[in-house]
């Protein structure tokens, strides 16, 4: 049988073996799956934990910031019903996937798979169909352009648009007759703090009813 002489030559799972961190929600440690400058849609592997290639992008859309996921969250029952409750909506479910963040920085990041501390100043309420997909926006820490923004309002609304605009067209294709994507609303940071300590309630709830060889 093979044994783990040294448990240091193996990587944690970035979702299940990273912490959000002792200050969250107010700072989060983050996955970065992609940068702006990436053309392949890439995201983290459940499975492995590994960065994999989801998709090409076909078409002229490039994520406008770092993107990734908050480890050890979940957007489950409870994000979902938080969503529902204050967009009057019905039969909302959670995508079943990490929460995702955008972070703010002015500096040239050239590829994914890294940790990254950020701030969270706000976030987008996004449905994909019945979906909850919330969009939480973060500046990253110490940042010299970004690092002392609060709260959205803080931020340049073009800036704001942009991400919209990413968001509610990266889905788009030539053949695609009608889009299910989006955005109902655009909150900020207390609103942001409260969804992430959810999808932290989520994520427990999940371990709680996973079978014993989860997570892998």
């Amino acid at each position: 049988m093979f044994k783990h002489s040294n448990p240091m030559q193996f990587r944690f799972h970035p979702w299940h073996g990273l912490s959000l961190g002792e200050p969250s929600p107010k700072i989060v440690n983050c996955y970065i799956e992609m940068v702006p400058t990436d053309t392949l849609k890439y995201e983290l592997d459940k499975v492995t934990g590994l960065l994999k290639v989801d998709r090409p992008q076909k078409y002229s859309s490039l994520c406008p910031s770092l993107y990734g996921l908050l480890p050890q969250t979940y957007a489950g029952d409870k994000v979902a019903k938080y969503c529902a409750e204050k967009c009057g909506r019905q039969n909302l479910v959670g995508d079943g996937d990490p929460l995702d963040i955008c972070i703010l920085t002015e500096n040239v990041i050239a590829h994914g798979d890294i940790i990254v501390r950020a701030i969270p100043i706000g976030g987008f309420r996004l449905l994909d169909g019945d979906e909850v997909d919330d969009k939480i926006i973060g500046v990253m820490v110490d940042d010299l352009v970004y690092g002392n923004f609060k709260n959205i309002e803080d931020c340049p609304q073009k800036v704001i648009e942009r991400l919209r605009h990413y968001f509610l067209t990266y889905k788009d294709s030539p053949d695609r007759k009608s889009c299910k994507v989006e955005i109902v609303a655009t909150y900020g940071r207390e609103e942001a703090q409260e969804i992430i300590k959810l999808g932290a309630s989520d994520y427990c709830q999940l371990l709680s009813t996973a079978p014993d060889n989860f997570p892998p």
